[in-house]
């Protein structure tokens, strides 16, 4: 029967619609019996198989057999490798891969890999994430639905020469990757970004002035908004030790108000920040404190202490351009400010004009006109530049019917080239941009964003030329020193792209510190990577060799041969950085993991992290900054850790909408989660589980494991 099936499925091929259907089922039965009978004149059959499986009949099955599910959660570090082959291999697609004849051996500990797996997995139930103890303060609490929350795990071991990835994990069901594939508010975890930017600007200090002499240091000229210069200036004046890790320390001893009274200029506009426990609002407290319990406001006016300072002292940025009103770069800084801010209301229209066709766009624009025959006409001359007095007078006639015999009069007074854009815009009661970015589309069905922002250029100057006609100083001074602040913050960027920030730009605001910029756990574990080796980016190595074609002539071995590290960070601000996490952990926000892990003396093993909440919202605001809605976008509670002096990595916990607003767990349970991880990451650190010289293996997919032929 099995021989009998085979063959009519092979017989079918060369009408499959037709010979596996009802209709040609008894077709099908025909030329299959013809086969086995030539089959067997052939000798390739005996009689006695030919004689038995001629006279069963066929049965088609009537419904398709249906494959189970794949389950993209067991198999996220799979996933991870294959694309990583396929970027190595230069492959179009998954197909192509899986038909090479392929060893591959990963870096990937099976055994705690699929050990976290399966803790992960566990979570989603209320059993489950009860025994990882995670019910309780600043956790879920019992009306919580744990099924809802994704979690992301990421370990690295570090061998001094490479960094080996060994768990790549989380439990969301779906193809996509949490760890790198989005870019997601982490809170708090930015502050150590910020306080790593902020010694690399006290070490380079010490370097330009650690050899100058009081007198020397005292004839140097600072602006008085740079305090970083001054503190340093005044504590090498004094200082007994002046060596750069003393200073370093020094650096972390400053004080700063947690007072979240003050408003601060910056990104454009006044903002007002919040601490998380209100007993630390009328508290002054040093770096070292508020890094450890994780306090805002100090680093609020860290960051804008960071950005004064690269203001001060970047060659690219002269602040004195706000001194003097005769300054003629003023115009050029008046320009830039024009363009951007022009190009965020063209952004804003295109996206609300975007979908809609020409007279439902018309209709839109028009709620926003006033109702008299002056607006309406100036209106409909930006939607049609060239229009005729029958053009008016039709359209005067359509949406305001009263006006439509002014039309010869209104052509004669307002018409082509009669106003500019900016005056059609005040005639109409209407942002000037909104009328054009309108009329471009009315003309441009489809236009892109970027087609319809360089097309806008001309327009955008235009629209902004009462602010070049203008003299008041204090007016142009604010929008100078904004686009003097956004430059700051693109060197600030840069700083933190070299230690494998994602993005090519941050949010250019002091939020930026509590994580308004976003980041991505992958690159977090980048950065801790960074400060467990001492400064050093050591390769990231997630495959060791590629075997092709075993056994055969063409047998062919690649071996991964990590290159050098590279130096990305001064070794004395690594190790102060290391010494803010592991205070995050003994006496701080992660305290949860103080002794968590054990070495093989049976001592606790040193463990540092950052911990970060980040309560990503979507605010609307009316006019006096009044709160007319806001919705959680999405809710993320994040680890980044370094454990001893070998493993590092990260832990975050995510709740999208619609049911981010209803949790309100902090950083707290990540915490709680590596602990509860620990029994299986012990025997690494302890060194008895996947050791440097034994790598892992791990799935590639259809249930191949890494080591099985392809």
């Amino acid at each position: 029967l099995a021989l009998k099936q085979a063959l009519s499925l092979l017989v079918a091929q060369r009408r499959p619609s037709h010979y596996l259907s009802e209709t040609g089922a008894e077709e099908l039965r025909e030329l299959t019996d013809v086969h086995l009978r030539l089959l067997a004149e052939a000798g390739i059959l005996g009689t006695a198989v030919r004689d038995a499986a001629l006279p069963l009949p066929l049965h088609l099955r009537s419904t398709p057999v249906m494959a189970p599910a794949p389950s993209f959660a067991g198999t996220k570090a799979a996933t991870a490798l294959r694309n990583r082959l396929l970027e190595l291999l230069e492959l179009p697609g998954a197909y192509d891969l899986d038909r090479l004849d392929l060893r591959v051996r990963s870096t990937i500990a099976t055994d705690v890999q699929q050990q976290a797996s399966a803790v992960l997995r566990g979570l989603a139930t209320r059993e489950g994430a009860r025994r990882a103890g995670l019910f309780g303060d600043s956790l879920l609490r019992e009306r919580d639905d744990p099924s809802r929350i994704s979690y992301s795990f990421t370990l690295f071991e570090s061998t001094g020469s490479s960094n080996l990835l060994r768990v790549q994990t989380d439990n969301l069901d779906r193809p996509f990757d949490l760890n790198e594939g989005a870019r997601l508010d982490l809170g708090s975890t930015s502050k150590l970004r910020t306080l790593i930017t902020y010694l690399e600007q006290v070490a380079a200090l010490h370097r330009r002035w650690g050899t100058l002499s009081p007198r020397e240091l005292a004839a140097l000229r600072i602006r008085r908004e740079d305090a970083i210069s001054l503190w340093a200036r005044g504590y090498l004046a004094r200082a007994r030790d002046r060596g750069l890790r003393p200073m370093l320390e020094a650096a972390m001893d400053r004080t700063y108000s947690a007072n979240p009274g003050e408003r601060f200029f910056t990104g454009g506009g006044l903002h007002t920040f919040n601490n998380f426990d209100a007993r630390d609002n009328g508290r002054s407290m040093t770096l070292r404190e508020a890094m450890s319990r994780s306090v805002n406001l100090p680093f609020i006016r860290l960051m804008r202490d960071v950005v004064r300072h690269v203001i001060a002292t970047s060659p690219a940025i002269d602040p004195t351009v706000l001194d003097n009103p005769a300054d003629p770069r003023r115009h050029a800084y008046l320009e830039r400010f024009a363009d951007a801010d022009g190009g965020q209301y063209m952004r804003d229209f295109w996206r609300k004009y975007r979908a809609l066709g020409p007279e439902q766009a018309e209709a839109l624009l028009l709620k926003e006109v006033r109702q008299a025959a002056v607006p309406m006409a100036n209106a409909f001359f930006v939607l049609q530049p060239q229009g005729s007095v029958e053009d008016l007078r039709r359209f005067l006639a359509r949406w305001l019917p009263r006006a439509a015999g002014q039309a010869p009069e209104l052509h004669a007074a307002h018409g082509p080239g009669r106003w500019g854009l900016q005056d059609r815009g005040y005639l109409a009661g209407v942002h000037p941009l909104e009328l054009w970015v309108a009329g471009h589309l009315r003309r441009h069905p489809g236009a892109s964003l970027a087609d319809t922002l360089a097309a806008g250029a001309a327009a955008r100057k235009e629209a902004y030329a009462w602010l070049f006609r203008s003299r008041n100083k204090a007016g142009h001074d604010r929008r100078i020193a904004e686009q003097i602040e956004k430059q700051a913050f693109r060197e600030i960027q840069q700083a933190w792209q070299r230690l494998g920030y994602p993005f090519g730009a941050l949010t250019p605001s002091y939020a930026a510190a509590l994580g308004a910029s976003g980041d991505r756990p992958a690159a977090l574990a980048e950065l801790a990577g960074i400060i467990a080796n001492g400064g050093l980016r050591l390769p990231l190595t997630r495959l060791q060799n590629l075997d092709f074609a075993v056994g055969t002539p063409y047998e062919t071995r690649f071996v991964r041969k990590p290159g050098p590290p590279e130096r990305v960070l001064d070794a004395a601000v690594a190790a102060t950085a290391w010494n803010a996490m592991r205070s995050v952990v003994e006496e701080g926000t992660g305290r949860r993991l103080r002794g968590a892990i054990t070495g093989r003396d049976g001592r606790p093993v040193p463990i540092g992290g950052k911990t970060g909440t980040g309560d990503h919202r979507f605010d609307v605001y009316g006019a006096g900054g009044r709160l007319i809605s806001s919705r959680v976008v999405n809710r993320s509670a994040t680890l980044v850790f370094v454990i001893g002096e070998r493993y590092f990595g990260t832990l975050m916990a995510y709740v999208h909408e619609p049911h981010a607003a209803s949790y309100r767990f902090t950083s707290a349970l990540p915490s709680q989660l590596l602990k509860a991880l620990a029994p299986v990451l012990e025997p690494l650190v302890r060194g008895r589980g996947c050791g440097a010289d034994r790598p892992g293996t791990a799935e590639l997919g259809s249930g191949m494991p890494v080591g099985a032929k392809r």
